[in-house]
């Protein structure tokens, strides 16, 4: 799967590239037209120093003693010669040349103007009607090294602003989608109770059409949770009255009914009944772990709050046998809500007693902010212990029960901003079952 990319980044870089590429054609170009001048440059001196020569050298060769003999011109001084040249008559024979310039890199076949070979470029000129010629000869690698001279000056600068120009281009982007940026934290932040809209007042005309649909995606999508744990709720209360009447009547008729198949038949209704009056209570719990309010604006100690809990869990079950192991002298304060808490306790401990093993104790650890509880039961499954947080799943399908408690207790601790974690076999154990949750202060 491709990973998504980053538009920051792919600004950035595609920008800079661009200036790049444009640089450098732009070098391309500017070199060209440099190269160009720069040799209709070095023509003209080449030409200009043909023709200053030509009348020095027919002055020297007239007066010369024996003009037949070459005549080397002496440097003034030692200093590196761009131009050489040599004078010659019709013959080809060479009358005079400059001190360093060597006979075999010139035409034996004299032309006028300029020409060029692998090495050199060279420019030609007559004088005495046409019976004395020179020929001024420049190395092309000098014009060869003034172009490349010139190109590194260009081109070494391009070195420092790639960086400069990313950063810059890095700081540009950055700060234009300031507003995208935040928006995209405003919405990793979230969790999944929230649904209020989004800050929406300064994105970009492109970004804002997108948030302005994702606002009313939630608030088509809170108005429907909204009707779903009203339902819910109204549901699960409405029916307490016709199940407790139907309750009361069934138990009224058992004690009026003989022993036989209609009381057995009776019997069965009646915890029929009692099944769907736990399932009323189970949906009016969920109704209130999904429709938030569970935090409180006043932090209490948890530590005391599940004393009573378990407290008040023990006498509504006195068969139960619960271990409460608390640290003497802790406390550990948090703005969970207590009626929360104690719906998310019970549920726990309801399900501890319904799966976990007959006569076996039920441990509750609560510690630093971490409650922990464990009963007996056989391992599960690693696929069936991550269904568990599931509406209406249960792992032992044999066992009374309407499947809802880890899913409530799973809806408290996302709404209340905590971590549950379900552990088969428990910690430090070869078998149990655990939940373990991590409240946060």
């Amino acid at each position: 799967m491709k990973r998504p990319q980053s538009l920051q980044k792919s600004l950035g870089v595609g920008l800079t590239l661009g200036v790049v590429l444009l640089w450098v054609l732009a070098l391309v170009l500017a070199m060209s037209v440099l190269r160009d001048r720069m040799n209709d440059l070095f023509d003209s001196a080449l030409a200009e120093t043909a023709q200053r020569i030509m009348p020095l050298a027919v002055v020297e060769i007239i007066n010369s003693e024996t003009p037949e003999q070459i005549q080397n011109i002496m440097p003034l001084a030692a200093h590196d010669e761009y131009f050489v040249y040599l004078v010659r008559d019709n013959s080809g024979a060479v009358l005079l040349k400059s001190h360093n310039a060597d006979p075999a890199i010139f035409d034996q076949e004299f032309r006028k103007g300029f020409s060029s070979s692998a090495s050199h470029r060279f420019y030609g000129a007559s004088a005495v009607q046409d019976s004395l010629h020179i020929q001024v000869a420049e190395p092309l690698s000098q014009r060869q090294s003034a172009v490349r001279d010139m190109l590194m000056t260009l081109v070494w600068p391009l070195a420092l602003l790639i960086p400069l120009c990313f950063f810059g281009t890095w700081l540009f982007v950055r700060y234009s989608l300031r507003h995208v940026l935040a928006l995209s934290e405003a919405i990793q932040s979230r969790d999944g109770g929230d649904l209020s809209a989004i800050q929406a007042n300064e994105l970009p005309i492109e970004i804002k059409s997108i948030a302005d649909s994702l606002n009313d995606l939630l608030q088509r999508l809170r108005r429907a949770m909204e009707l779903e744990h009203a339902f819910t709720a109204n549901s699960a209360h409405e029916l307490r009255t016709p199940i407790a009447t139907a309750l009361a009547q069934i138990q009224r008729l058992q004690q009026v009914l003989p022993a036989g198949s209609s009381r057995e038949q009776a019997d069965k209704i009646e915890q029929s009944i009692k099944r769907l009056s736990q399932l009323s209570e189970k949906l009016m719990q969920l109704a209130k772990a999904e429709g938030g309010r569970l935090i409180s604006t006043e932090s209490h100690d948890l530590i005391s709050l599940v004393r009573l809990i378990v407290d008040d869990f023990k006498r509504s079950h006195p068969d139960a046998v619960i271990h409460l192991k608390i640290p003497d002298n802790e406390t550990f304060r948090s703005n969970v809500d207590a009626d929360a808490l104690a719906i998310l306790l019970q549920n726990i401990l309801d399900n501890a007693l319904k799966h976990g093993a007959p006569d076996s104790p039920v441990e509750v650890y609560f510690s630093s902010g971490t409650l922990r509880v464990v009963n007996q039961v056989a391992i599960i499954p690693a696929d069936q212990l991550a269904r568990l947080r599931r509406r209406f799943v249960r792992n032992n399908t044999r066992t009374d029960g309407s499947g809802l408690g880890l899913a409530i207790a799973d809806a408290i601790v996302t709404g209340i901003g905590a971590s549950m974690r379900l552990h088969s076999p428990a910690t430090n154990r070869s078998d149990g079952f655990e939940v373990w949750i991590k409240f946060s202060q």
